[in-house]
């Protein structure tokens, strides 16, 4: 398959200066990464190729070659064998490239990671906290009044012997040695630059030679917390809700992870849920149904309702009622209510009312139309083999 364009994988024109072709890539590789996409292997060929079209267009003597020859610049020998002064270059083109993309995506201020070291390296000794999962389950009344709730969450907090640091008081982190404080080290291995994570500060980039005794230099400590939640009106099973910073606390010093409130809703006596509408099935009696009248329904908000039933009534008819439903989450609508009959047969029968219903069955002709017309398709159905 034919290499595409490399201004048409940045979604550049090819008057981009240098600082446009940065924005695009990293505007690119933060929706391409894997780590953004696990097991998709379009897009981590996707990022393969943005990286590799990055890594070009960087470099204002192998642009200029690419301009001048498109990708024949780098094959048959031209480019990263001597051709154009390209071969250093490339030794560490792929460590420069996620130099730019996780100096500023993955460890920049606010981001996941890691975060910024300090003294002229990439990034500081202190990391992000993990974000926290809390199940809560409530009632499909309290999702639909909304409520207020106080909730006890085991997290780690910012150790407050040494303010976070990890160090013991009097002291603080010093820069490793063994990697200059990049958190990194980097090794020749035949035509590549291989970077691994330093084994010294583990790619913090800091070593804490006097650790605090309350944490053992994690700069955090276990604590149960307790939390007031605002549950919103209107709220569904599934719905998830966020607490910023409320996880757990960064190590040494770095900013905290989010809880999330995964909210799950019970099931209800009378109603079954629909998005916003809800629906009762109500037992009706055989003759109120055939004769009509008036039924009493709950509703959701603990109130009543009233429905009249029409004379002729069947299993499965719905009658609705508007703006008797559930609130739409952050909004002022609200769904309906279905009013469901399932019209109920009498059991455990007197002899009385065994000779009445018969003596009813021989009046009532023509009184079942839908009975009488689903037997009629089947006389005519069976005849049908008959003949």
């Amino acid at each position: 398959m034919a290499k595409r364009d490399y201004y048409d994988v940045l979604g550049v024109g090819r008057s981009a200066d240098e600082k446009e072709l940065k924005a695009a890539y990293r505007k690119l590789a933060k929706q391409l990464h894997p780590d953004a996409n696990p097991g998709d292997a379009k897009t981590e060929a996707k990022f393969k190729e943005l990286n590799e079209a990055y890594d070009v267009l960087k470099d204002p003597q192998k642009k200029a070659a690419y301009d001048r020859f498109g990708h024949q610049a780098f094959e048959n020998g031209m480019g990263a064998r001597g051709g154009a002064g390209f071969g250093p270059d490339f030794n560490s083109s792929m460590s420069d490239i996620f130099e730019d993309l996780f100096g500023d995506f993955m460890g920049g201020g606010g981001g996941g990671g890691r975060g910024r070291r300090s003294g002229g390296g990439r990034n500081s000794g202190a990391t992000r906290g993990s974000d926290l999962r809390y199940n809560m389950e409530i009632s499909l009344t309290e999702a639909f009044t909304g409520k207020s709730a106080q909730i006890r969450v085991p997290s780690s907090v910012s150790c407050e012997v040494c303010s976070g640091s990890g160090a013991k008081s009097g002291t603080s982190p010093k820069t490793c040695s063994a990697c200059g404080g990049q958190g990194a080290v980097r090794s020749q291995s035949g035509f590549f630059t291989v970077e691994r994570t330093c084994p010294s500060c583990q790619g913090r980039g800091q070593v804490i030679p006097d650790p605090c005794s309350a944490c053992s230099g994690q700069g955090r400590v276990t604590r149960e917390r307790t939390l007031s939640v605002n549950i919103p009106a209107g709220v569904e099973d599934g719905t998830r809700i966020r607490l910023a910073s409320e996880g757990e606390a960064g190590l040494r010093g770095g900013p905290s992870g989010d809880l999330y409130i995964f909210l799950s809703v019970k099931p209800h006596e009378f109603f079954q849920r629909d998005g916003a509408d809800l629906f009762c099935k109500v037992p009706v009696s055989m003759t109120a149904a055939a004769i009509g009248g008036e039924i009493e329904v709950p509703t959701i908000d603990g109130n009543k309702a009233r429905v009249s039933v029409p004379e002729g009534t069947q299993t499965g008819k719905q009658f609705r009622l508007r703006n008797k439903g559930m609130p739409v989450l952050r909004s002022s609508q609200m769904g309906d209510m279905y009013i469901q009959v399932a019209v109920e047969t009498p059991v455990n029968l007197s002899r009385r009312q065994k000779e009445l219903l018969k003596e009813f069955e021989k009046e009532a002709k023509n009184n079942s139309p839908e009975s009488e017309g689903f037997f009629a398709k089947a006389r005519a159905f069976w005849d049908g083999f008959g003949s």
